[in-house]
């Protein structure tokens, strides 16, 4: 559980969806009720005496070996004659459980992880380093993520909004078109007008930057976030300095966000871009120089 409650539990997610696989249910026990869960209680202690506590001075080399020696143990455990019931646990189970048991599934259970995200103004959400998009109307929304190994789900209030193919690429954007919105510019609060005009007010090597940014982009509003962090470190050092490091950051041809903000955070854009990059002249009797190999 998630959280225990008396009444209405909270059941872990993946849990949850494992006994859906499965066509099962899950009742939760109740707090300091041992009682409830006695007969897996006392299943786990059997295994630990005739199972784990027989191979506890043996040594194997792969899992393989290992596997093998507990199928062994088990069979034994499952024919043992039981004290004061008839039979033994294999004669119960194929008499009263086997009958009554429902097929296992054509596929095998795959195990999702949830993560809690916002969508941004760009309509995408973050997921290890990487966007997926959602339909821009939830623009700011709280969602929930749902991922595996393969796939990309994204829920709202419990309705699935965005399914994609998960990609490990980071800083890389996966869009679908019909989440774009129709005339962009009449719908969306930011648009690269906007942010260019916001750009250009702090001078035209900011302005530079945000426009590389979202012409290397498949889609601008996937430059928007960068854009939008670049602007607003302005806010923190002024927009002098933020003009002098996107001027630095054009004459190297980095148009990143982490770039410009470690220029600000260093100094760099205080110092003179037009100092020539060469080293100084060092005169030191050891300094032997090239005449010295003619």
């Amino acid at each position: 559980m998630t959280k225990p409650n008396r009444y209405d539990p909270d059941i872990n997610p993946t849990y949850y969806e494992m006994a859906l696989h499965y066509g099962t249910a899950i009742l939760p026990a109740r707090v300091r009720k041992p009682r409830d869960k006695a007969k897996a209680e006392v299943g786990v202690q059997i295994v630990e005496r005739w199972i784990l506590a027989a191979l506890r001075n043996r040594t194997f080399f792969n899992l393989h070996q290992l596997n093998q020696e507990i199928g062994v143990l088990l069979e034994k455990l499952n024919e043992k004659p039981f004290k004061k019931l008839p039979g033994s646990r294999r004669c119960w189970f194929n008499a009263d459980e086997k009958p009554v048991l429902l097929p296992l599934p054509e596929s095998h259970f795959e195990i999702a992880e949830w993560k809690n995200a916002k969508v941004n103004i760009d309509y995408h959400v973050e997921l290890d380093r990487h966007y997926y998009s959602v339909p821009y109307r939830h623009i700011h929304k709280e969602v929930r993520i749902r991922y595996t190994k393969d796939i990309v789900e994204i829920f709202l209030k419990g309705d699935r909004i965005a399914s994609h193919k998960k990609d490990n690429f980071a800083g890389g954007h996966t869009t679908i078109k019909e989440h774009m919105p129709e005339g962009h510019r009449e719908h969306m609060e930011w648009n690269p007008s906007r942010i260019l005009r916001w750009a250009s007010k702090i001078g035209s090597s900011t302005s530079s930057v945000v426009h590389m940014i979202m012409h290397s982009r498949r889609h601008p509003e996937q430059g928007y976030r960068s854009c939008l962090g670049i602007l607003r470190l302005g806010k923190h050092y002024g927009d002098q300095r933020l003009e002098a490091a996107c001027r630095r950051a054009v004459d190297y041809e980095e148009y990143r966000y982490k770039y410009i903000r470690t220029i600000l955070e260093k100094g760099l854009d205080k110092q003179n871009a037009d100092l020539p990059d060469t080293q100084p002249q060092l005169n030191h009797r050891n300094v032997r120089g090239g005449t010295y190999f003619k």
